[in-house]
């Protein structure tokens, strides 16, 4: 099965948490086990598990990943997006979570990120639930 959906996002840097919207693909699919596979096609973009929450953590993450990787430096790329680039290699393009009982089995503190580094865009998420 596959799925997908847009975001739009509203900054430059904004992390969205978009668990709710993968749970609610695979309840409607009623799948009792197999795997949730979350794709997003873009460079400047990217997808990754971690803390929901506190939504200082996501706010942290972002914070550090500019200190890391500033905006501006002696990039050569010419659309000036460089930073973001490597922000998504950094994160990803893709992450799988197993499904158990039609539920993501996440752990109890943990959520799916979209993670916008060149935006405000809107954004495509792809998904491919595989049934075992």
């Amino acid at each position: 099965m596959l799925d997908s959906f847009k975001i739009k996002t509203k900054t430059r840097n904004d992390l969205i948490d978009i668990t709710n919207d993968l749970q609610q693909i695979v309840s409607k699919l009623n799948i009792q086990s197999g795997f949730c596979v979350v794709y997003v096609p873009h460079t400047t973009a990217g997808i990754f598990i971690n803390e929901n929450a506190d939504p200082t953590v996501p706010l942290d993450i972002s914070n550090m990943l500019d200190k890391i990787i500033p905006w501006k430096s002696d990039y050569r790329h010419s659309e000036g997006n460089s930073a973001a680039h490597i922000k998504s290699i950094i994160t990803g393009s893709s992450i799988q979570v197993i499904i158990e009982n039609n539920k993501l089995m996440l752990g109890r503190w943990q959520g799916v990120f979209f993670a916008e580094y060149d935006g405000p865009r809107e954004r495509s998420v792809i998904v491919k639930i595989i049934n075992c």
